[in-house]
């Protein structure tokens, strides 16, 4: 199930590449998520699915998709519409397994063993070196984009990192199918209202538009959430953010098939050395308590 997981959430900055040339960021993301609940909520109907049990709950998986849907999907969307390529959006969001395993302990009480920090800084090594040995080093002296883009990037950064924690610790009991429709009414809540203040709404839809659209509902917004939240559900916060260090490999790896990007030797070495941080970071044993 990780593995899948990391397969399918890869592709998520390629449909980005795909689609924005046709839709503004916002405006893109707004109509991927309406199209998911249209899916959706007929299927929580028809299997008799649970809700969230409480107003309480309902605002907190509300939050939690504001933060996990909203803020990571409409930095990275929005980052990559202002010029960010893909692979580096892929290589700066893949700090969050850091970002998370630092918030979890005094947030959930996880406490990290020294393998586990290791396995850590490991997979960003890793990172860094498969996207830093395509990435052009005159693109961190902002050609092609902005601080506009950069901070994007940390917005989604910071949305997936807190959007999991924050699910971790207060939407546990949260119903699979209902609440992954409540996360997307809120994201495209907050989505939309950013889609009416700042954009033109124009869609060119085109065979390509409607193809990335149709991948993104079915195989990122409803197959890849749902084995998210599992994830979410069944292993720790910090364990299940360390997946996140194969997305960019496996990006690397589809962005050559697809654009013909090479991969040089630094970058495959790389990817054995994300491999083997998320491997030591899940494996791993807990320390005890003190």
């Amino acid at each position: 199930m990780p593995l899948v997981f990391v397969v399918l959430w890869s592709t998520g900055f390629i449909g980005a590449k795909f689609g924005l040339p046709y839709a503004e960021p916002f405006t893109f993301l707004s109509i991927r998520f309406a199209a998911t609940l249209a899916l959706l909520v007929p299927i929580v109907w028809l299997t008799r699915s649970a809700w969230p049990s409480s107003p309480r709950l309902w605002g907190h998986v509300a939050v939690s998709g504001c933060l996990v849907h909203g803020g990571y999907l409409g930095g990275v969307f929005y980052a990559i519409s202002l010029g960010m390529p893909a692979g580096l959006a892929s290589l700066l969001v893949g700090l969050q397994p850091l970002l998370t395993a630092a918030l979890a302990g005094p947030l959930l009480g996880e406490r990290l063993s020294a393998l586990q920090w290791m396995g850590l800084a490991l997979g960003l090594a890793g990172v860094s070196l498969v996207l830093g040995g395509k990435m052009d080093l005159s693109a961190l002296s902002f050609e092609g984009f902005g601080w506009p883009a950069l901070a994007c990037t940390l917005v989604a950064l910071v949305g997936i990192s807190l959007g999991t924690l924050y699910q971790k610790r207060y939407c546990s009991g949260m119903p699979l199918l209902g609440g992954t429709v409540v996360q997307y009414l809120g994201a495209l809540a907050l989505l939309g209202a950013g889609s009416l203040l700042l954009e033109t709404r124009e869609v060119e839809w085109s065979l390509t538009f409607v193809l990335t659209l149709g991948w993104l509902v079915l195989v990122l917004s409803i197959a890849a959430i749902m084995l998210l939240m599992m994830l979410i559900k069944r292993g720790e916060a910090s364990r299940v953010a360390s997946l996140f260090y194969l997305v960019p490999p496996v990006t690397a790896v589809e962005a050559w098939w697809l654009f013909d990007e090479g991969l040089p030797p630094i970058s495959l070495i790389g990817m054995a050395l994300a491999i083997a941080g998320v491997a030591l970071t899940v494996r791993a044993k807990k320390p005890r308590a003190s």
